[in-house]
């Protein structure tokens, strides 16, 4: 296939492109170029998707796929408006933040309400906006937590990083609460796969969801480090002004108030080809990538972890678990 990627150069973009390029597709990344620079074997168009002609290098150009990773409605209008006609089908990378229902488990992505669509709301309901500018033959592509090697955001990375050195391990809310993630390969692996075969409607790209305990003991054991948890609940989160998800003084991963959102129902997605690779596989290579290159990490500094596993120690109720 001729497969454009509007983006290409960084994080899920260029692992969709350097998939696509290595199942013989001839790929073009398209994009500003300032984040990164596309994989080899991919053709870099400029563009700039902010200007009212800034797809013009794109002209007169037809692909059999093409992939949006765009958070912004505008831009995804303006591409749609340039392109119109000369794409055979397309891929828009939205997120599981589209929807309204956060605290309902097992939901499906064909049939949870969505957020109001606003185009200069917060993430999840510009990408319903955005999700609302393609027709029916488009795949709507709902990403969840996105981990593994040359992550930006420094999410996962933290919990590789702190667990890579052991000890005890400040963890929030319940042991058994669910978690979702998916590697970055796979999930560019499925995109590549869904284009080839021009898979359409909304689909929640996550892997299946297991407990945090899991999650966390998983990927001490495969980074061969002994840890303890001490389980901490949002209300000493909150009391702490402790961050959620991501940001400095913060413990990445979703608390229960959104567990609807790490417990979403992936068998249709599963059965639409998608292939998870074990959690300790994902660990390991993050940990390669991190001390390779130095990559972000975002969270709790180790100073700040050990304060709040003080004052942990010194509230009732306080219950270390082994790995």
């Amino acid at each position: 296939m001729r497969m454009l990627v509007l983006g290409g150069t960084q994080f899920l973009g260029r692992a969709v492109a350097a998939r696509a390029v290595g199942r013989g597709h001839a790929v073009t990344c398209a994009a500003r170029g300032r984040s990164g620079a596309a994989p080899p074997g991919a053709r870099f168009v400029a563009i700039d998707r902010d200007r009212a002609h800034g797809l013009d290098a794109l002209r007169g150009e037809t692909f059999d796929a093409a992939v949006d990773v765009a958070r912004d409605p505008g831009r995804v209008r303006r591409a749609l408006a340039a392109l119109a006609g000369r794409v055979g089908h397309w891929t828009f990378v939205s997120t599981t933040s589209v929807y309204a229902d956060t605290a309902t488990r097992g939901q499906t992505a064909r049939t949870a309400p969505l957020l109001a669509p606003s185009d200069d709301g917060p993430y999840g309901a510009a990408k319903v906006a955005s999700e609302r500018a393609f027709d029916r033959d488009a795949l709507i592509c709902r990403a969840g937590l996105i981990v593994g090697p040359g992550d930006p955001t420094g999410r996962f990375s933290y919990w590789i990083a702190r667990l890579a050195r052991g000890g005890e391990v400040l963890a929030p809310a319940e042991p058994d609460d669910p978690v979702q993630w998916i590697d970055v390969r796979d999930l560019a692996a499925w995109i590549v796969h869904a284009a080839e075969r021009g898979l359409a409607g909304p689909f929640d790209a996550v892997g299946p969801p297991c407990t945090r305990r899991a999650f966390i003991d998983t990927c001490a054991n495969a980074l061969g480090s002994a840890c303890t948890s001490a389980w901490v609940d949002p209300a000493f989160l909150d009391r702490h002004g402790v961050g959620r998800e991501s940001g400095p003084f913060s413990l990445p991963l979703p608390l229960p108030d959104t567990i609807g959102d790490a417990s979403r129902d992936v068998a249709a997605t599963l059965a639409a080809g998608l292939s998870v690779r074990p959690l300790g596989e994902t660990a390991r290579d993050t940990l390669g990538w991190l001390e390779a290159t130095g990559g972000p990490i975002t969270g709790l500094t180790a100073g700040e972890e050990a304060a709040l596993l003080a004052a942990r120690h010194a509230e009732r109720g306080y219950r270390p678990s082994g790995p």
